[in-house]
């Protein structure tokens, strides 16, 4: 075989399963000095299989990567971007890097072959993390039931920007690839500046709310704290009262609460989640005060969500529960997108993480009423009026599905009769379910109680998840998998638990995010209702994770 050193490059990246850029790569620019290659390939050898190390120097001849110091200025202005990824520099030796290559310089083959083997870790440990995500899901997210999403980046490439002296590149590579995450980065960007720039005056708290059309020296303060957060044109420019602002402008009573402010006040409800009604109540006034390093947590937490769902962000067909926004987002093979209002697990019972595919439609359904349900809320109703079973078309069963006597059961210790609701009116599953399989028996459907679509705080459920339209919702999702029933006429049939298969069964994911763009690209702030973002900002700021 010709052992040209090109040809050889491409063996190797066949080898490793690897693609390499049109252009082939070029190894270092001038052999390692005496003793640097066996001493090289002994720090190879200790770095482990943890990260591809040994891959990253075969691609490069064997070779030393990071004796320029050009390289390692830009590996280190490279590694410095991760703030805006929510990440630590610190933890890729972004602060040590240079001094220690300097110092290497000082010494033996064998500390320089150490010093670029340990620069070769840091960028392929923030590719990893930027590629994985940093913390693995499963130690703080409540049974996370899905792989680490698979290296989203080619080594061949990574080499190649190295070569360039363009580390930002080959992070850049790594990094999820759609919209939200980069709107997010941007964010987090933003917030950060602010963080560092001065104080601002924070809102007092009020026994009677701010309203539209008061004339208050607070109001003053709301619209400092809405300039903060990004609204433009509140305040005037008058000198006396902003000295920091040289120019004039529209001259404007800055203690009224205008038309103008109201429609700030309703722009900032909406982003964070508060009902739009232009009021400065105690919640409105909460969210207004939020210090911006808090924000800055936000967004750090959510980027590494980001990082962790990358798969589930692909623009192809799929539905997506975004549980702390109270959404439903389904994008339809056609490319259009169907949206909707959704109610999800209080915090005592919460809506899991999910990934999963929808595989089938019951309609009509009956309601066997989970353990929890039946022990936490129906038997304490029953022990008060054995009536209320009749009142709610409930059924007493045996374990194996006969009917039994109500009155034959002792409710103070049923033993494992079943409870079922037969379908109907008052049943809470509605007309239709959408089931999918996963271990906490949770599924999107039908609810008689439509009113609770409107209100701002929907953390509602026992666990499942209610969607609002949920029988458009359902016909989509029986004409996009290639189905000829009409879900009317299944419905208008008087049948009872009518299963119905997809044809195609269509992916589904449920995850919780505190915060995330909007259609428009405007970050929105959600509740952390299920109190999971500390224990994952504590993970992500650990050195060790």
């Amino acid at each position: 075989m010709n052992d040209h050193p090109r040809l050889r490059q491409w063996a190797i990246g066949a080898l490793l399963g690897l693609v390499l850029p049109g252009p082939l790569l070029a190894v270092a620019a001038e052999p390692a000095p005496p003793g640097m290659q066996q001493a090289l390939s002994q720090q190879v050898e200790r770095a482990g299989e943890s990260l591809p190390v040994a891959a990253f120097y075969q691609l490069n001849g064997g070779q030393p990567v990071w004796q320029d110091e050009a390289r390692v200025v830009a590996l280190v202005q490279g590694l410095n971007s991760l703030l805006d990824d929510g990440l630590t520099p610190e933890d890729y030796r972004a602060t040590t890097l240079l001094e220690e290559f300097r110092a290497s310089r000082e010494w033996d083959a064998a500390a320089q072959a150490r010093f670029d083997v340990d620069a070769t870790r840091a960028l392929l440990l923030a590719l990893e993390h930027l590629s994985s995500g940093k913390v693995n899901p499963r130690q703080v997210e409540p049974g996370w039931d899905a792989s680490r999403p698979e290296r989203s980046y080619a080594l061949p490439r990574v080499l190649s920007a190295v070569e360039r002296h363009d580390v930002e590149s080959a992070l850049a590579m790594a990094r999820p690839s759609s919209p939200e995450y980069a709107q997010l980065r941007q964010a987090l960007s933003t917030y950060r500046h602010l963080a560092e720039q001065g104080s601002v005056p924070y809102l007092p708290g009020r026994e009677v709310s701010l309203r539209p059309g008061d004339r208050d020296p607070d109001v003053v303060t709301l619209r400092q704290r809405l300039t903060l957060w990004g609204a433009s044109g509140l305040l005037g420019a008058d000198s006396s009262a902003y000295p920091m602002i040289g120019v004039q402008g529209a001259q404007r009573d800055q203690q009224l609460f205008d038309d103008t402010l109201v429609q700030a006040v309703k722009h900032f409800q909406r982003r964070h989640q508060l009902q739009e009604d232009g009021v400065v109540g105690e919640r409105t006034r909460l969210a207004l005060n939020m210090p911006v390093a808090s924000r800055v947590d936000q967004l750090r937490v959510n980027l590494e969500r980001a990082r962790w769902i990358r798969p589930s962000l692909q623009r192809e067909p799929r539905v997506w529960v975004d549980i702390a926004g109270y959404r439903l987002h389904y994008l339809r093979p056609d490319g259009q997108q169907w949206d909707a209002r959704v109610v999800v697990g209080t915090p005592r019972r919460e809506t899991p993480v999910i990934h999963s595919t929808i595989s089938h439609l019951t309609i009509n359904p009956s309601w066997t009423i989970p353990p929890t349900i039946m022990r936490e809320d129906v038997l304490p109703r029953v022990r008060e009026d054995i009536g209320y079973l009749a009142q709610q078309n409930i059924q007493v069963l045996s374990p194996s599905g006969e009917a039994l006597d109500a009155q034959s059961i002792d409710w103070q210790r049923p033993g494992g009769v079943m409870l079922r609701q037969v379908a109907g009116s008052r049943n809470p599953l509605g007309r239709v379910v959408v089931r999918f399989p996963n271990n906490d028996m949770i599924y999107l459907h039908d609810t008689p109680a439509r009113g609770l679509f409107q209100r701002d705080q929907r953390a509602l459920s026992s666990g499942c998840v209610r969607v609002e339209g949920v029988a458009e919702f359902a016909q989509m999702l029986l004409q996009d998998s290639g189905s000829r029933h009409q879900l009317n006429a299944l419905m208008n049939s008087g049948r009872s638990d009518q299963n119905v298969n997809l044809p195609q069964r269509i992916p589904v994911a449920l995850h919780y995010l505190t915060a995330w763009p909007n259609p428009q690209g405007e970050v929105e702030f959600r509740d952390d209702i299920y109190r999971r973002d500390p224990a994952l900002l504590s993970a992500l700021s650990a050195r060790d994770a």
